[in-house]
């Protein structure tokens, strides 16, 4: 009957390969990096071209020269991603609230504020003052029709809105927005029409009205919004009248939502 060694029966790890050692069926050594195991018993045969006597069990992977050390190409507290090119980068943590967004381009990631609408609200009550004027060129409607807001970021818009009676002897009267404190452009909002053009609203009634504009900022200067008006005949046009509920307010935005 047949003796069998069942400690042969694995293969023998004989470690780095060495020309001038004999070396049996099932043998396996390691060179550049790879292992090999021997198929046929020979003395000589080196493993990078003696196909007949060895088969490759594993190759090498990247020993680390040839890779990245993430470790040393990102700073404390940065998230690793893989840009277009293919090379690793980091992106510096954000402040306290922000989140991870893809930039504006779509061409990688930055931290920013969570877009949530409203950003803050100024706001000035008309009180009882009435305001008349019959001038055909736009004018102040009055002080209580202004409002100064201080936008916090140069890519947010700012919505101006406001209401109040109106009552006029003649003509039409028309309503526009004037913008001060931006150092990319000023004046009326709206070229000569303005927003609104009312039809004559005799003595013995009044109107109501209101508007609402969307404005684009492009700093975070302080920006004075005010109600203008002007009549087409140089009839009076009177605004806050009849005690209604008269008002005007800037509202930021955040300029995700558009």
């Amino acid at each position: 009957m047949a003796t069998i060694n069942l400690g042969a029966i694995k293969f023998n790890w004989k470690g780095a390969y060495n020309n001038g050692k004999t070396y049996a069926v099932d043998d396996v050594v390691s060179s550049g990096g790879n292992s090999y195991v021997c198929i046929q018993a020979s003395t000589g045969n080196a493993v990078g071209n003696a196909t007949a006597y060895w088969n490759i069990m594993s190759s090498a992977g990247s020993n680390g020269t040839d890779g990245t050390d993430v470790g040393a190409t990102l700073a404390n507290k940065e998230i690793a991603f893989k840009t277009n090119a293919g090379a690793v980068d980091g992106i510096p943590i954000g402040t306290a609230g922000q989140f991870l967004k893809v930039n504006s381009g779509a061409t990688g990631y930055e931290f920013g504020a969570v877009a949530s609408g409203i950003i803050q609200i100024k706001f000035s009550s008309a009180g009882t003052t009435q305001y008349s004027s019959s001038s055909n060129s736009y004018t102040d409607v009055g002080a209580n029709y202004q409002v100064t807001i201080t936008p916090t970021s140069a890519s947010n818009r700012i919505l101006i809105y406001t209401q109040f009676a109106d009552q006029g002897s003649g003509g039409r009267t028309y309503y526009n927005f004037e913008k001060q404190g931006d150092s990319s452009g000023n004046g009326d909002l709206i070229a000569n029409g303005g927003w609104a053009n009312v039809e004559n609203i005799m003595s013995s009634g009044n109107g109501f009205t209101s508007g609402m504009m969307v404005d684009s900022v492009a700093s975070t200067n302080a920006l004075t919004y005010k109600l203008r008006f002007k009549n087409s005949n140089s009839s009076n046009t009177h605004v806050n009248v009849a005690d209604s509920i008269s008002f005007m307010m800037a509202m930021e935005l955040d300029g995700g939502l558009f």
